[in-house]
């Protein structure tokens, strides 16, 4: 397949599994040696017993709430350090209750009251006053707690309120920027949250959480044109001569994979930029990096079904995500 411009230098991404025990063990003894690796417990007991003073109610709400809307985000939070769980369950339950807004709506005005909703109540959480909302406590003590910046909360609600319009990025430039001031947020707090104060660990994780934004964009798109809606860019699309017809009939000819291989190598290259700080990075930053596992994996299927956005095997779960994430923080990288 030949690459645009915007493609160019598309190699494959490798999650390299090294032997723990030997040469060659199988999954059953791969578990095995995994559990017997120093590091914290991160079963749902212990997660909950060790994430923050006292054991509530909200407590366990945020944690639920991630683990049934965002399994792979709650993954990554149980390997965070103990004393900063609770506070990233809280983060991400509010990015969660933000995400579910838009399809959640039938009319738009709808949408707008409860993202003003939450901008009142993040203002309402920095005048040490929330609402009786279990997210919105958390929030409060994750705030409390680590001094979280406000700015990045609110620009998570600002564009989380412009994106309810259905409406397709213009250019890739546009859904990088809506990646950048959602996930890219999010990661920033996450780092806060760890006391990372890094200009290193803030450059990869704008990168990160672009990648992040584009590869959510792709795996969306099956879902999105079943309900008879594209929201990929669309300068790409018309470079390639596609349509979003050829979407919602779920077309794979050539130039419909040349889309999708030009968005998929964007993320790719975001990934590789954000790793070209990995010596400069503090290592307690790490574990705020920990979803590179999954955007990782997902590039490299898509790769290997020749960027056929609709092929059934991106749609399957990753069975081995907990492994695969549990040895990325083992060996201290991203």
């Amino acid at each position: 397949m030949a690459a645009s411009t915007v493609g160019c230098g598309w190699r494959p991404l490798q999650l390299t599994i090294p032997s723990l025990c030997g040469s060659g063990p199988g999954p059953r003894s791969m578990w095995a040696c995994v559990r017997r690796l120093p590091g914290p417990a991160v079963t749902r007991r212990s997660v909950v017993a060790t994430s923050g003073p006292g054991v509530s109610g909200t407590d366990h709400y945020c944690l639920e709430l991630l683990r049934k809307r965002d399994y792979e985000t709650y993954l990554c939070s149980l390997l965070l350090p103990a004393e900063s769980r609770s506070s990233a369950f809280a983060l991400r339950a509010f990015n969660v209750e933000l995400a579910q807004i838009k399809d959640s709506v039938s009319e738009k005005a709808i949408g707008l009251m409860r993202m003003q909703f939450w901008k009142k109540t993040v203002e309402e959480i920095y005048h040490d006053n929330p609402p009786h909302q279990p997210v919105a406590i958390e929030l409060w003590k994750a705030v409390k707690r680590h001094n979280l910046t406000k700015r990045w909360l609110m620009k998570i609600i600002d564009e989380r309120e412009k994106n309810l319009d259905d409406k397709a990025y213009r250019n890739i430039q546009e859904l990088e920027n809506y990646a950048e001031n959602t996930q890219s947020s999010l990661l920033y707090l996450t780092l806060e949250i760890l006391g990372i104060k890094d200009l290193h660990a803030d450059h990869a994780a704008s990168h990160i959480g672009k990648a992040q934004g584009i590869v959510t964009c792709l795996r969306a798109t099956p879902y999105h044109g079943s309900r008879r809606k594209v929201f990929l860019p669309m300068d790409i699309c018309m470079q390639h001569g596609v349509s979003q017809e050829d979407f919602l009939r779920r077309n794979q000819n050539k130039n419909v994979r040349d889309v999708i291989y030009d968005i998929a190598s964007q993320a790719h290259l975001h990934l590789k930029h954000a790793r070209s700080f990995h010596k400069s990075v503090p290592v307690k930053a790490f574990p705020a990096f920990l979803q590179t596992v999954s955007l990782e994996h997902y590039l490299k299927k898509i790769q290997q079904v020749d960027f056929d956005i609709f092929h059934p095997s991106l749609q399957q779960k990753n069975t081995l995500l907990p492994l695969s994430l549990y040895i990325q923080s083992w060996r201290k990288s991203y």
